[in-house]
């Protein structure tokens, strides 16, 4: 398989020297301009809303939570196929009874699942531990179209990986993913993941990745 969030305290540099300072130069004001692309759009849609932060709720998966789950599977099934292949039409026709199978596997402590959760209790995200075993396991997340670009899956896998440590004993994770999938790779990077290897995943090239947990110590949740 392929958070709380805390805070971040930024310290800006300091400047310092000795005057006196020559004044500043006075410079033309420049007048910013669309290329004709960017003023269509502009025109059709309006101009760029910024993206607000997003409400982080990392939850430990319920029985009381497969309506919502579902309604995330199937709303970013075509989404998700562009990057790992597709869950098939199975999947959701027996989704009930996978629940309760991973709810199965979760309760032997062989796997630990975790929904992100928006103030309304929809699914924003997984972020799952699979084959927990002598101290490690598998890492998989997955974010909803409209919720990435945000930081919300760099979160996400800090937090778990914190919580892996601190609830579950862990000392170490692995994780995978395709060449093609550079938002994961980034993710990876960003979370303290260290390529190991290549591997075939499904017929694509791929990486592995290992984190050994004691290198979250002193990290700051962004």
């Amino acid at each position: 398989m392929i958070v709380t969030q805390g805070s971040t305290r930024w310290i800006p540099h300091r400047q310092g020297g000795v005057g006196p300072f020559p004044p500043p130069a006075r410079r033309r004001p420049v007048r910013a301009r669309l290329n004709p692309e960017a003023a269509n759009r502009h025109a059709v849609y309006g101009p760029p809303v910024p993206h607000r932060p997003l409400p982080l709720n990392l939850t430990r998966l319920r029985a009381d939570h497969a309506p919502a789950l579902l309604a995330f599977e199937r709303a970013n099934r075509a989404y998700f196929a562009r990057s790992v292949p597709d869950r098939g039409d199975d999947y959701f026709a027996s989704f009930a009874s996978r629940h309760a199978a991973l709810l199965a596997e979760q309760d032997a402590g062989v796997c630990h699942f975790h929904l992100l959760l928006d103030d309304d209790g929809a699914v924003l995200g997984r972020v799952n531990l699979v084959d927990v075993e002598d101290g490690s396991a598998d890492l998989g997340y997955r974010v909803a179209e409209h919720a990435t670009g945000r930081g919300l899956a760099v979160a996400a896998v800090r937090e778990m990986c914190a919580r892996a440590a601190a609830d579950y004993g862990l000392t170490a994770l692995t994780a995978a993913t395709t060449l093609d999938n550079a938002a994961s790779r980034a993710v990876l990077a960003r979370t303290g993941f260290v390529p190991v290897g290549d591997i075939d995943l499904d017929g694509s090239p791929g990486t592995r990745y290992e984190l050994s947990l004691g290198q979250s110590i002193g990290w700051t949740h962004a």
